[in-house]
C-alpha cells in the first residue's frame, strides 16, 4: 500500500474501514456472535478490535482533544497487547453479547469521525502508523471471511456466505501435469524493499545463498490432492513427520479441512463460502485448506519437497502482484490458465514454505506495544506466501510474510511443489 500524499491516506482509510462492513452485509446479528475454534474470532470482535486498533494507537497518542469512547473498550477490545493491558482470553469472545452489534457500529462511526478529523490536519496524522493501522485491517478482513467460512461449517445447516454459485472454473477438465520453472540460485537478496510500507517481520533486507532450485509452475489442484488420498496417503505413517502423524491420529484427519464424503454415494463434497460444492467440480482448482503437515506429507509423497521462502520470494520477484484476490470477489481458488509457465503466486490460496518463521539477521521489532505485533510470534510457526482468494490486493508484496502453527487448517492454505 503506497500512500503518496494526504488526501490518499484519509481515502485510503474510509475505502478500507468501508470494506470491512461491505464483508458483514451477508451476516446477521446472530452470525457475527458465533467463535467456531479457539483460533478464530467472532465478526463483531474484528469490527471491534480494529476500531480499537486506531483509537488505541493513533488517537490516544496523537490527538489531544480525543476522548475515548468507552473506556473499558482499552481492555475489552485487546488481543495481545501486553504493554498495553490486560486482556480477556481469546476463546471467550464469542461471550460478548454486549456490546450489542449496534454499539460496535456505532463505536466504528465515532472513531472514524475523529480520524477524519486527524486526518484533515496535516501536522496531526502520524502517516506510518494509520498505514499500519490499514494494513492490520486488511488482515482482519481476511479473517473475518476465514473466521465466518469455519463458522457456517460447524453449523448443521451449512448455510452459504455469498449468495449464488462459484464463479466458472477454469477449465473444468484437469490440468496437465505442472511445468518445472528453473531458477539459477547462487547469492540473492531477500526481505523489503522500496519506499512503500512493510511488517518490521520483513526486515532487513539480507543476501542468502541458494542452490539451484525448480519451483512447479502452479499450485497443487484438488484432483492430484485426491490421488494422494486414493493412495493411502493419510494412512502411511512413512510419509509424515513425527509431529504431523500424531495430529493426524488424534485427530481423524482423512482429508482436507471441509471435504465432506457422502456416506452412501462414497462421492466427495467441499464445503465453500458459497455452500456445498461437487469435488469434481473443483478438481483443477488449487486445493486449499491444509495444515503445513499435509503440504510437507503430500511433496514427499509426490518426490519433491517445498520451497523454502528465500526460494519462493525469489521466484515471485519474477512475475507482478496479480490474481484471484479478494477484490475478484470469487471467494475461492480458481484453476490455473496454463501449464506451462508460473502462475498465481499470488492470490487463491496461501503457499506453505519449508521455512520456520524466524526472525531476518539483524530484526529489531518495532519501539513500545508495537513491538508485539509480529516479533513475539517468532517460535513455532511457518512461513506462508503470495496471498489468498480473501487477501486485498493492495495488502500484498513478494516479501510479505504470513505465519501460522503447523497443524492451522482453517486459513485458505494450499500448496506449490519444489525440487532441488
Amino acid at each position: 500500500m503506497n500512500v503518496e500524499s494526504p488526501s490518499m491516506l484519509a481515502e485510503a482509510y474510509c475505502r478500507i474501514r468501508r470494506q470491512s462492513l461491505v464483508l458483514c452485509e451477508p451476516l446477521t446479528p446472530e452470525d457475527m456472535m458465533v467463535q467456531s475454534c479457539a483460533e478464530a474470532s467472532p465478526a463483531k470482535w474484528h469490527l471491534a478490535h480494529t476500531t480499537w486498533f486506531f483509537e488505541t494507537f493513533v488517537l490516544r497518542e496523537f490527538a489531544r482533544a480525543y476522548r475515548p469512547f468507552d473506556s473499558d473498550f482499552i481492555w475489552l477490545f485487546n488481543s495481545y497487547y501486553n504493554a498495553v493491558s490486560a486482556q480477556p482470553e481469546k476463546r471467550l469472545r464469542s461471550s460478548f453479547s454486549r456490546p450489542t452489534a449496534q454499539e460496535i457500529l456505532a463505536y466504528r462511526e465515532y472513531v472514524d469521525t475523529a480520524m477524519e478529523g486527524l486526518l484533515s490536519n496535516a501536522s496531526g496524522a502520524p502517516d506510518e502508523r494509520v498505514v499500519l493501522g490499514l494494513n492490520h485491517e486488511q488482515q482482519h478482513q481476511e479473517l473475518l471471511l476465514t473466521d465466518i467460512q469455519h463458522a457456517f461449517w460447524s453449523n448443521p445447516l451449512h448455510p452459504a456466505y455469498a449468495s449464488g454459485p462459484l464463479p466458472t472454473q477454469r477449465p473444468a477438465r484437469m490440468p496437465d501435469a505442472p511445468a518445472w520453472v528453473d531458477f539459477p540460485g547462487g547469492l540473492v537478496d531477500i526481505g523489503h524493499t522500496g519506499s512503500g510500507f512493510c511488517f518490521d517481520n520483513e526486515t532487513p533486507r539480507h543476501r542468502v545463498f541458494l542452490e539451484p532450485f525448480r519451483v512447479a509452475s502452479r499450485p497443487v489442484t484438488c484432483g492430484e490432492y485426491l490421488q494422494f488420498i486414493e493412495d493411502g496417503g493419510y494412512r502411511r505413517f512413512e510419509l509424515w513427520l513425527s509431529e504431523g502423524w500424531a495430529t493426524v491420529q488424534n485427530e481423524r484427519w482423512e482429508a482436507p479441512l471441509y471435504w465432506w464424503r457422502d456416506p452412501e454415494s462414497g462421492s466427495w463434497q467441499v464445503f465453500t463460502l458459497h455452500g456445498l460444492v461437487p469435488l469434481d467440480d473443483l478438481l483443477a482448482t488449487p486445493v486449499c485448506h491444509i495444515s503445513y503437515f499435509e503440504a510437507e506429507a503430500f511433496a514427499r509423497w509426490a518426490g519433491a519437497c517445498l520451497p523454502t521462502e528465500a526460494e519462493w520470494e525469489t521466484a515471485a520477484a519474477t512475475v507482478s502482484v496479480a490474481g484471484n484476490l479478494l477484490e475478484n470477489n470469487s471467494l475461492h481458488p480458481l484453476a490455473a490458465r496454463s501449464a506451462s509457465q508460473l502462475e498465481q503466486l499470488f492470490g487463491d490460496v496461501w503457499e506453505w514454505t519449508a521455512s520456520s518463521y524466524l526472525p531476518y539477521p539483524g530484526f529489531r521489532p518495532l519501539p513500545g506495544a508495537l513491538g508485539e505485533y509480529n516479533g513475539k510470534f517468532m517460535c513455532n510457526q511457518m512461513v506462508l506466501r503470495g496471498g489468498s482468494v480473501a487477501t486485498p490486493a493492495s495488502h500484498l508484496r513478494a516479501s510479505y510474510r504470513n505465519f501460522f502453527p503447523p497443524a492451522t487448517r482453517w486459513q485458505f492454505s494450499g500448496v506449490r511443489l519444489a525440487s532441488h
